[in-house]
């Protein structure tokens, strides 16, 4: 594979065009937004860019979580607990992103969008149109929908609930607007609507959930909306859609990754209601930590390469004392706190002083795979095990922490996060497993997975 193409499936997105003098795009009268299929690949710095940015974020959040109120909506179980739906969900790495996308149907009559699943957010958007003639089938247009209600800003949901509603209330009918800022640095702006979805149950029969929180976007900022109609927020938050879907379906929710460098062709899916993990492997289980929100924490209690476990401190992994762990869909490396992060990749490149350093920021550990060895390659690469509450083991394929960067160069795909500050296991480190979010029972299940038949 091309050294471009390595490039382009390991990067963010690109900057889209049409950005105004603020860096935000808009939806003027002509604008043409087709879904992106390629072009000039980004660079690697951008990838960690974002993820970095968006560590950020999760780190002021975090310190921020009592400012809101918000409890998971999913008491009581479901009315039909055998039920559950899917959503086809893909690697983005043919649009040039680091993220998974899946297929979401929006409004009455329902129309698909191709939204990014993201557990880390609360808030679920399509780029939109309120006003206006419909011009292009990638923007919601809310005129066209039967079902689209503005919430107005004297709400006491717009008031005390909704993450991001800015305080503006001209009248007491005006539009709840919204300001939601990411992780990675991007931002939405819009207005917040009740609106239905449509899903697919089982035999192909469709159900619509309806009264759902959403968000109308007429601006964003942010080459992570470029290649999407816009995101699917999974997180910890009675707004969010996870929130309302777990609650009629079985009280959680379930993904699976394909292998972040598969073509458009390969998916799994996104489940809500009963999980099927695959009858042949061992299924994991430990506590789902629930009082970060929106983001789902887990606790770690060590890792280990090649079977032995690394003298982290425990100081690191203890939320209480500004470290512990967070699970993200839409970080795409994993990010260890600086202290765990010295010992891990220190451990893992002692194991692989066969294979020639070579140069590639932002990396620190880049090798060059080709220089090694039939017999050298041919030998193991140390294993790393995360080992998480209550005897779980993450256990995961080399290929999702020594990464492919370029033709013929790997790197550990893992960086260093501030001190104090969460550590987060990114989706390149979660591929190829089967991952159950219980929210009602608090626990987060796992096993490896092909993806194909889930």
């Amino acid at each position: 594979m091309p050294a471009l193409r390595r490039l382009l499936l390991l990067l963010l997105l690109l900057l889209g065009v049409l950005v105004d003098g603020d860096g935000k795009t808009e939806y003027p009268e002509t604008v043409v937004l087709p879904l992106r299929r390629g072009g000039a690949a980004a660079s690697v710095h951008e990838l960690l860019r974002s993820d970095r940015l968006r560590q950020r974020t999760i780190r002021q959040r975090l310190i921020r979580r009592g400012a809101l109120d918000i409890s998971p909506s999913i008491a009581g179980a479901a009315a039909a607990e055998e039920e559950s739906f899917g959503m086809p969900m893909t690697s983005g790495a043919y649009a040039g992103t680091g993220q998974y996308f899946v297929r979401f149907l929006l409004g009455t009559p329902a129309r698909p969008f191709l939204l990014v699943v993201d557990t880390g957010s609360d808030l679920t958007w399509a780029k939109c149109r309120l006003r206006g003639r419909r011009r292009r089938h990638r923007v919601f247009h809310p005129a066209s929908s039967k079902t689209f209600r503005i919430i107005p800003c004297a709400a006491e949901m717009c008031k005390n609930d909704l993450p991001f509603s800015l305080s503006a209330c001209p009248t007491p009918t005006s539009p709840c607007r919204y300001d939601y800022k990411y992780s990675d640095d991007s931002s939405a702006q819009g207005v917040y609507a009740n609106e239905s979805a449509t899903v697919i149950l089982a035999g192909r029969r469709r159900a619509k959930l309806r009264g759902l929180v959403v968000g109308c976007t007429a601006t964003f900022s942010g080459a992570s909306f470029w290649a999407a109609d816009g995101v699917l927020g999974l997180g910890n938050s009675g707004s969010s859609f996870a929130a309302r879907a777990a609650a009629s379906f079985g009280g959680g929710f379930s993904y699976c990754l394909v292998d972040h460098l598969s073509l458009r062709n390969a998916s799994s899916f996104l489940r809500f209601g009963p999980a099927r993990p695959p009858a042949a492997a061992p299924v994991h289980e430990t506590p789902l930590v629930l009082d970060l929100q929106p983001f789902y924490g887990v606790g770690i209690m060590g890792i280990s390469v090649d079977g032995k476990i690394l003298a982290i401190p425990a100081i690191v992994w203890d939320f209480a004392s500004g470290g512990g762990t967070i699970v993200d869909s839409g970080t795409s490396l994993t990010l260890l706190a600086e202290p765990a992060y010295g010992l891990v990749v220190g451990a893992l490149s002692r194991r692989l002083t066969w294979a020639p350093r070579v140069s590639m920021d932002p990396f620190e550990f880049c090798y060059n795979w080709t220089a090694a060895t039939a017999e050298e390659k041919a030998g193991p690469v140390p294993a790393m095990v995360v080992h998480l509450a209550g005897g779980a083991r993450l256990d995961p394929p080399a290929k999702s922490y020594l990464i492919d960067v370029a033709d013929g160069v790997k790197c550990l795909g893992i960086q260093p996060s501030p001190w104090p500050g969460v550590s987060t296991l990114g989706n390149i480190l979660q591929q190829e497993h089967m991952w159950e979010f219980d929210v009602e029972n608090q626990r987060l299940r796992f096993s490896r997975s092909t993806c194909q038949a889930n």
